[in-house]
């Protein structure tokens, strides 16, 4: 990786509201920006995985298309300030708000910037409605594209050729080498230098010149490359195996969505493919350019900058969301979290975490069951509707995971593994402590964890009680313990 930006921090990832993080950022820094802001579809928006159990819908903040444009205008307006005048922008929305979106880009970055509005096919064919409906199956998404105002950095892409197009278009095959080729036209009708001279005894039609000088056929000649017609008319051998491909275009339909079974899929509910981010990445921006994703979610468009060799900045609002990236960065990217190695130029760093135990007592109770199981190294549940009393697994190291089975909603590993119960209370009592113990023989768990602020002198004395009995080990753990990092002894 090359060196990180001397202009600003980079391989940061920010906790708390972009609108405030953007704000400190300097006029004209980025290179390339995506967000994929969540709208109230069904959507979460402080809430990592969430379900019933905690359920803060984005429409909760948002009660109308206009409160939702109201929310990212300022937003856009700060992107549009740090976006660097040969940068690009690119916004992914659904159907829900898109059209107004597209409205309030153009007052914002100008109508004059607005390069494209990509349809990605986000699903396969299904219905959305009951029968009689009167609309058509939505299965895309958009993507706004728009510069900063000057020269843009575009790396064109390239998509292989339908074999169709193959088959009529590269027909023939060389014999020795089988390299398929088409024939190309050597005549222009536009005279250009040494253009008029006579080839074997054949000059180019009436209003035509040939399209190279004689010295240039000469070479075509000697190669192989040229191939004559009955009449003695040279032809231009052009291979298959040289050409680049076919120009992408606007509509991508070759980036498959996530499935269930897809290894990279967190859970996240509106997670992209890795795949999806690394087009962008690379179409409008050069290694060590820096990227930003201003509501990052579970970090597809980090993992795919520091993939691909960019330095990037994150935000997202969720502390459990910039968790999860971070571990992502580390599992995926081998990349270090350390702020030492950070500062010399190495690793990442998360800043703004609610790291205290006043501030994580005032986090949503979901929020905080997950920001403990990721603490603890562990795996939160992905639905948090009859947990069974379980909030999250911890699988050993050599753990293998299997395929996803469909009644799991999760990864589905070997039956090796220790629960996880969290609970946000000052004194955590027996009553809940009894509670684990029945869900724990139900599992058939020998060891598990318990997380809280505190714990009753019943709680301890029922845990002791209970391996005395049964054998089976509960861990407690409090909040202070995890803030102090004094549990490494007491997970292994």
């Amino acid at each position: 990786m090359a060196k990180p930006s001397s202009l600003l921090d980079t391989r940061v990832i920010y906790c708390g509201d972009n609108l405030e993080q953007l704000k400190k950022l300097p006029d004209a820094c980025i290179d390339l920006i995506y967000i994929d802001p969540p709208f109230n579809s069904n959507r979460n928006y402080e809430v990592f995985w969430g379900e019933t159990k905690e359920k803060r819908s984005f429409d909760d903040r948002h009660e109308s298309t206009q409160a939702y444009i109201e929310f990212m205008r300022p937003r856009c307006v700060e992107l549009a300030r740090v976006l660097k005048k040969t940068g690009s922008f690119y916004y992914h929305c659904d159907w829900h708000a898109s059209h107004y979106v597209k409205v309030m880009l153009d007052q914002v970055f100008g109508e004059d910037n607005f390069q494209n509005e990509i349809v990605w096919k986000r699903s396969s064919a299904h219905s959305d409605t009951k029968q009689g409906a009167t609309q058509f199956g939505r299965i895309h998404d958009v993507i706004f594209l728009y510069t900063g105002g000057g020269e843009a950095t575009f790396n064109a892409k390239y998509l292989p050729y339908d074999q169709g197009y193959i088959e009529s278009h590269y027909r023939h095959i060389e014999e020795g080498t089988g390299r398929r080729y088409r024939k190309d036209n050597l005549t222009a009708n536009k005279p250009g230098g040494d253009t008029s001279y006579e080839w074997k005894g054949v000059r180019p039609y009436k209003g035509r010149y040939w399209a190279f000088s004689k010295e240039k056929m000469g070479a075509f000649e000697s190669e192989g490359r040229l191939v004559y017609t009955r009449s003695g008319m040279p032809e231009f051998k052009r291979y298959l195996d040289e050409m680049p491909g076919c120009p992408l275009q606007d509509v991508w339909d070759d980036i498959a969505p996530l499935n269930s079974q897809a290894r990279e899929r967190l859970g996240y509910p509106t997670q992209k493919p890795l795949a999806l981010l690394e087009r962008i990445i690379q179409s409008s921006s050069n290694e060590n350019d820096i990227v930003l994703d201003a509501f990052c979610g579970c970090g597809t468009a980090l993992v795919a900058a520091q993939t691909l060799n960019r330095q990037w900045i994150g935000i997202d609002i969720s502390p459990t969301a910039c968790r999860v990236m971070a571990k992502r960065l580390r599992d995926v990217c081998k990349l270090r979290e350390d702020e030492s190695y950070w500062l010399h130029g190495k690793g990442f760093v998360v800043r703004d975490l609610p790291w205290t135990e006043k501030q994580l007592r005032a986090i949503p109770p979901f929020e905080f069951e997950n920001w403990a199981v990721i603490a603890l190294g562990g795996i939160p549940n992905k639905t948090q509707v009859g947990d069974m009393g379980i909030d999250g697994r911890i699988y050993p190291i050599g753990s293998e995971p299997t395929a996803a089975g469909k009644e799991a909603g999760q990864l589905d590993f070997m039956d090796d593994w220790y629960p996880i119960q969290v609970k946000q209370m000052d004194k955590t009592g027996r009553p809940d402590i009894d509670n684990f113990e029945a869900a724990m023989m139900r599992m058939k768990r020998k060891k598990g964890f318990f997380v809280s602020f505190d714990f009753s002198s019943d709680a301890l004395r029922e845990i002791d009680q209970f391996f005395r009995r049964e054998h089976i080990v509960i861990i407690p753990l409090t909040v202070r313990e995890i803030l102090d990092e004094t549990i490494a002894q007491r997970l292994a």
